[in-house]
């Protein structure tokens, strides 16, 4: 794991809230907020000066940039929401590029999860704790802020836990 412990630290007060925000705000309406993106983007134009050398810093923009641009290309094919390009985005400036690899095997453990846990809800006596959720009448449409907020949660906890 590249990224630090102590950035993890940094980052964790302030990212948990808003990973946790997305991952509700998807389930109850099917969608991420433009003002959470905003917001997570701008925490790292703040956290990253704190905890970043200044040209890994660049360097990471860069990155977040070249992923949305991924991201926009991705939802004019269909492939994902628009919010889920730009919360993915917003959060690729957090992640070394080292650690990109290990991001992507914490989402798909997450992904499966929260599906799993979706849909058992969905279609259980649970579902009763928020029956106006929009998520749950989607079809097969699926909220996947949910596994997004997660995996960069538990991608920031295990970077404050065993980060370098």
């Amino acid at each position: 794991m590249t990224i630090t412990a102590a950035a993890a630290l940094w980052y964790l007060p302030f990212v948990l809230p808003l990973c946790l925000y997305t991952a509700f705000t998807d389930m109850r309406e099917m969608r991420i907020t433009n003002q959470t993106v905003l917001a997570l983007a701008g925490l790292f134009l703040v956290l990253g000066l704190i905890t970043l050398p200044l040209p890994e810093y660049g360097l990471r923009l860069v990155q977040g940039v070249i992923v949305l641009l991924i991201g926009v290309l991705l939802n004019a094919a269909g492939v994902m929401g628009a919010g889920d390009a730009k919360f993915i985005a917003a959060a690729a400036p957090y992640v070394p590029r080292e650690d990109a690899m290990l991001v992507l095997m914490i989402y798909a453990a997450t992904l499966l999860g929260a599906f799993c846990a979706h849909r058992l809800a969905k279609h259980t006596a649970l579902r009763r704790i928020a029956p106006h959720w929009r998520s749950w009448d989607q079809g097969n449409k699926f909220p996947m802020g949910l596994a997004l907020g997660g995996t960069f949660a538990i991608y920031l906890i295990l970077g404050a836990l065993r980060g370098a």
